[in-house]
């Protein structure tokens, strides 16, 4: 399956176009990130990470997901 990435440096935005339902979340919660008529599409230094992280966690259809470089400690 076809994986895009978007990385800030810290966090990177995974999308995989073919579980995309279109639900538009993304684009409601954080439209300075998302915009389907640029390109690319995810500009994802125009949020913080805490942001991001927050809406991905919304995606229903789970194309976007995060890749952390940050390890969490349990």
């Amino acid at each position: 399956m076809k994986t895009l990435e978007y990385s800030n440096g810290e966090i990177t935005i995974l999308w995989k176009p073919e579980l995309c339902q279109h639900s538009g979340i993304c684009v409601k919660t954080l439209p300075e990130v998302y915009n389907p008529k640029d390109r690319p599409w995810i500009k994802i230094e125009n949020a913080s990470s805490e942001a991001l992280i927050d809406q991905v966690s919304k995606c229903p259809s789970g194309a976007l997901s995060i890749k952390s470089k940050i390890e969490k400690e349990s």
